[in-house]
């Protein structure tokens, strides 16, 4: 990982788009910090594109994807989108009563194969919660629509060996399965975070991801973005990345200076300056 002053500025001028992921990468002790959340917003306002994708439940996003200056949030590593709606009319999102974005939220499995995905993964997570001591369920299971979710450090603490346990009785199921920072997260598909940034580009904007792969950068924390990291030619991971580096089979190209959402401004503050100092 080389430092984060060393992204040659010929390469970040480019740019059009951020993908990050939320918790730990955006957020700081489970909140999302005021130099991120601006740093979200300046990116916005240079006419650049954002999406957060995440392994968090869709019911969670909501709020979020309301009230961020993101253009969506990807929930349950890739499965379901919330996207501000559009007015076709003003070609701006639209706003509610409140001034909150309006929400349309797609999925990439139907109705029939989520309906029978959602009760093969609850018989798994009932078996997960009999079979490993100490194995709980995340707090926000209630909004998952697509995935189940295995708390390790938000607020319950699973030893390494448990997490093993639990990885590798999900993936016994026949399910995919990825450790981010606070949860274990498990689901029936084939899509991840890869593929949900890829179909994102494409519903969004009607575009090949990969045919634009290096005028966009992935910034993330943690295990479960490593096939980010690994696709990405310009990944950054924020320095608390570092305490997952052994168990990283690719690393981020870049590393911030700081952690969390403090990084994630290093990031969008590198990418901003370089489409001011070319022309």
């Amino acid at each position: 990982m080389k430092p984060l002053a060393t992204w040659p500025l010929v390469d970040r001028h480019p740019i059009i788009g951020v993908f990050t992921d939320i918790d730990d990468t955006l957020t700081t002790d489970g909140a999302i910090t005021p130099d991120a959340l601006k740093a979200l917003a300046e990116l916005k306002a240079a006419g650049l594109h954002v999406v957060a994708i995440t392994g968090r439940p869709v019911g969670w996003s909501e709020p979020f994807a309301c009230t961020w200056p993101v253009d969506a949030i990807v929930a349950e590593n890739g499965a379901v989108a919330l996207v501000k709606s559009v007015d076709s009319d003003q070609k701006a999102p639209q706003s509610n009563a409140d001034g909150h974005g309006v929400l349309s939220k797609i999925y990439q499995q139907d109705a029939e194969t989520r309906t029978r995905n959602f009760a093969c993964m609850q018989r798994v997570a009932a078996r997960v919660l009999r079979e490993v001591d100490g194995a709980q369920l995340a707090r926000d299971s209630a909004g998952r629509e697509t995935d189940i979710a295995i708390d390790h450090s938000e607020f319950t603490q699973l030893a390494p060996e448990r997490i093993a346990q639990v990885v590798g009785l999900l993936q016994s199921e026949g399910m995919n399965a990825t450790v981010s920072s606070i949860h274990i997260n498990a689901w029936l598909g084939d899509h991840n975070k890869l593929v949900g940034a890829r179909w994102a580009v494409r519903q969004l904007w009607g575009r090949d991801l990969d045919a634009e792969l290096h005028r966009w950068v992935y910034v993330g924390d943690s295990t479960n973005d490593q096939l980010m990291f690994q696709h990405f030619p310009h990944s950054v991971g924020v320095a608390n990345v570092r305490r997952f580096a052994s168990e990283l089979a690719y690393l981020p190209r870049y590393i911030t200076p700081s952690e969390r959402g403090a990084g994630f401004a290093e990031v969008a503050s590198l990418v901003l300056a370089a489409r001011c100092a070319m022309p």
